[in-house]
C-alpha cells in the first residue's frame, strides 16, 4: 500500500503567496487588509461596506450524510469543490468556520479540510487563528460578570437570581463544568446560585457574530439578548446592564472576516464556528454576502449532515440573510453508507456491496430533504483509496435511481484535478437556473409547529413530545412578540432520530424536547432534544495526549 503524507505535512510543505496577493485576486486593496503575519488577514467593514451594491454570485452549499466515525469528508470537499471551480476558469471564494480547541483537543482534529484540499496556515486555524473565538469568549463572559456584579451591588433590576439564564462560556471540552454553583466563601463573594458553562461555539454571542451585517447590528443584536428574569417572570436585557457596548468593543476585530487560502493558492474566508448539532453550524454572514460580492461562485458548508446544518442554512441564515443558494453538494464515502449499512468500523476496508446499498437509505433521506428546499443538488463521494468499483458504482446507481446523480471526487489525493467533473456539474445546475429555494416554513407558524414541522419532514418523526411547562414557555414568547423566530434544533448529529447509535433512515420515531431557550439577539428559539449537551465533554483517549513538539520544534498529532 502507498505512503500518504499526513494533513499537516501537506500543508506544511505549503506554497503560500503572501495574503495581499490573495486579496488581490478577489480585487480587495491592501489598505482595506488588515495582516495577521504574512499568510491571513482581516477584511475590513468600510470595505465590506464599500461593495454591498454589486450583484451576487453563485451560492453553493455543501452539505453531507449523518456523519460516523468512518469519516465523510465535508470541508474537504468544499475546499476541493472551490479549487475545482476555479480550475476550470471560475473566479471562486470558499467560506467555512473556524476550528473550536474543543475538538482539536478531544476526537475530531481539525477543520482545514485534508489531503490536498486543504485551507492554510493549517496549525495556526486549528489553534488560536486570529484570535476570534477568544474575543467571543470574552465578551460572553464580561456579560455574566457584569450580571453577579449587579446583582451584588444592589439589584437594582430585582433579577431573580434563580431565572439568571445567562451562562458561562470556554472554548474547551470540560464536563465538570457543565453544571457548578457560584458564589461560593462568604458575603464578600456575592450571592450562591446555580449556574454553569457552556462551549463557546454554543455562545449566543457566537451565533450574533455569525448573523450580524455590520458592527452596528451586532451591538444592537448584543443588547437584544435575555440574560434573566425578575419575579414577575418579565426579561432583563443586556442592554439594562448597558453590557453591549463593552462587548461590542471587545468583538471590533472578531466582527471582520479572516482571510486566508487553499493549498492551491485560492481565496478562502474563514469566520465563526457555531456547531451544528447545538447552534445554527454556519460561517458568518458577514464573511459569505462579502464573498458573493468578490467572487463568481462561492462555495460554503453547514456542520455535520444534511439534518442538521443544511437545514438550519436554509431556514436560519438565509432567510436571516436573504440568500438564495443554487446548488447543494451532497457528500457521501463508501466507508460511512457501509457504516449506515451495519459493517463495524474495523471491517470497513472489506469490500461490501450489500452493505453500501442498504446504508444508501441515509443518502437518499437527504437528497428528499434538500429537495424539499427546491434546491437542486448532486451527490460527492469523497474517494478512499480501500473503494472498490463495485462499491463506488452501487452509490452511482442509487443517486440515480433518486433522481441525482453521484460524482467520485479524488480531491483529497489529487487536489483540483480529481474533483473537475464535479465542478462542471455544479457550474451546468447552477447556471440552469432551476433552484426555486424557499425555506420548510413561514414566519407567522406557532413555535411549537414549526417544530414538529422539522421532526416530522425532515427527521420522519412520527410525534415530538414536550412537557406543559416547554409549551407554556414557547407560548409565553409568542404573546411576549419572538413567535415569527425560526427554530434550532440541538439533537444529536449520529442520527435523524434523537438516539446516536440508530443509523440508516429511521421513520416513526419520537424526539423528546428536554429544554427550550430563547436566543433574542442571535433571533432564534433553542429547542434541545434527547440528551444532547451544550459542553462536551474529552473522550477517554483526548488528542491532547498526542499534540507535542517534536525533536524539530515543529507540532506533531494536531490531525
Amino acid at each position: 500500500m502507498a505512503e500518504f503524507k499526513t494533513d499537516i505535512e501537506i500543508a506544511r510543505a505549503a506554497n503560500k503567496k503572501p495574503i495581499a496577493e490573495i486579496g488581490a485576486s478577489l480585487g480587495i486593496p491592501a489598505d482595506a487588509l488588515l495582516p495577521y503575519g504574512h499568510d491571513k488577514a482581516k477584511v475590513s467593514g468600510d470595505f465590506i461596506k464599500s461593495v454591498r451594491d454589486r450583484e451576487d454570485g453563485k451560492l453553493v452549499l455543501v452539505t453531507a450524510i449523518n456523519p460516523t466515525p468512518a469519516g465523510e469528508g465535508k470541508t474537504t470537499t468544499t475546499v476541493g469543490l472551490g479549487d475545482g471551480l476555479n480550475r476550470i476558469g471560475r473566479k471562486t471564494a470558499i467560506c467555512i468556520r473556524e476550528a473550536s480547541l474543543g475538538p482539536c483537543f478531544g476526537v475530531k482534529g481539525g477543520a482545514a479540510g485534508g489531503g490536498y484540499a486543504q485551507v492554510v496556515p493549517m496549525e495556526d486555524m486549528n489553534l488560536h487563528f486570529t484570535g476570534d473565538f477568544h474575543a467571543i469568549t470574552a465578551a460572553h463572559n464580561l456579560l455574566a460578570a457584569m450580571i453577579d456584579n449587579h446583582i451584588y451591588w444592589g439589584n437594582e433590576l430585582e433579577i431573580d437570581i434563580r431565572r439568571v439564564v445567562w451562562r458561562r462560556v470556554v472554548d474547551m471540552n470540560d464536563r465538570a463544568l457543565r453544571e457548578i454553583v457560584l458564589s461560593l466563601g462568604g458575603a464578600a463573594n456575592g450571592f450562591p446560585r446555580e449556574g454553569g458553562f457552556d462551549i463557546t461555539v454554543a455562545s449566543e454571542v457566537m451565533a450574533i457574530l455569525c448573523l450580524s451585517t455590520d458592527i452596528d447590528d451586532l451591538e444592537e443584536r448584543l443588547g437584544r439578548i435575555i440574560v434573566a428574569y425578575r419575579r414577575d417572570r418579565s426579561p432583563v436585557y443586556c442592554r439594562d446592564l448597558n453590557a453591549q457596548g463593552a462587548m461590542t468593543v471587545l468583538l471590533k476585530d472578531a466582527i471582520e472576516p479572516n482571510l486566508v487560502q487553499t493549498l492551491e493558492n485560492n481565496p478562502a474566508f474563514v469566520h465563526g464556528g457555531p456547531f451544528a448539532n447545538i447552534a445554527h453550524g454556519c460561517n458568518s454572514i458577514m464573511a459569505t454576502t462579502t464573498a458573493l460580492k468578490l467572487a463568481d461562485y462561492v462555495v460554503t458548508e453547514a456542520g455535520f449532515g444534511a439534518d442538521l446544518g443544511a437545514e438550519k442554512f436554509f431556514d436560519i441564515k438565509c432567510r436571516k440573510a436573504g440568500l438564495k443558494p443554487d446548488v447543494a453538494v451532497i457528500v457521501a464515502t463508501v466507508r460511512a453508507l457501509k457504516m449506515n449499512g451495519g459493517v463495524a468500523r474495523e471491517d470497513l476496508g472489506t469490500e461490501n456491496v450489500e452493505a453500501v446499498a442498504k446504508g444508501c437509505a441515509n443518502l437518499g433521506r437527504h437528497i428528499e430533504n434538500v429537495r424539499q428546499f427546491g434546491v437542486p443538488s448532486v451527490v460527492a463521494i469523497n474517494h478512499f483509496h480501500s473503494d472498490t468499483d463495485a462499491e463506488l458504482e452501487a452509490i452511482m446507481d442509487y443517486a440515480r435511481s433518486m433522481g441525482s446523480e453521484a460524482i467520485v471526487c479524488r480531491h483529497w489525493a489529487d487536489g483540483s484535478a480529481g474533483i473537475e467533473d464535479l465542478a462542471h456539474r455544479v457550474v451546468e445546475l447552477a447556471e440552469a437556473g432551476a433552484s426555486q429555494f424557499a425555506p420548510l416554513y413561514g414566519d407567522a407558524m406557532a413555535l411549537f409547529e414549526k417544530i414538529e414541522t422539522i421532526a416530522k419532514r425532515i427527521y420522519r418523526a412520527e410525534e415530538v413530545i414536550a412537557d406543559k411547562a416547554i409549551r407554556d414557555q414557547l407560548r409565553a414568547w409568542e404573546a411576549a412578540g419572538y413567535g415569527d423566530l425560526p427554530i434550532c434544533m440541538a439533537k444529536t448529529q449520529y442520527s435523524f432520530t434523537t438516539d446516536p447509535l440508530v443509523r440508516g433512515a429511521p421513520t416513526g420515531h419520537t424526539v423528546p424536547i428536554r429544554e427550550v431557550r430563547i436566543s433574542a439577539g442571535a433571533g432564534f428559539i433553542v429547542v434541545i432534544t434527547g440528551a444532547i449537551m451544550t459542553m462536551p465533554g474529552l473522550p477517554r483517549a483526548p488528542s491532547a495526549e498526542v499534540i507535542r513538539f517534536n525533536d524539530e520544534g515543529l507540532i506533531e498529532g494536531l490531525f
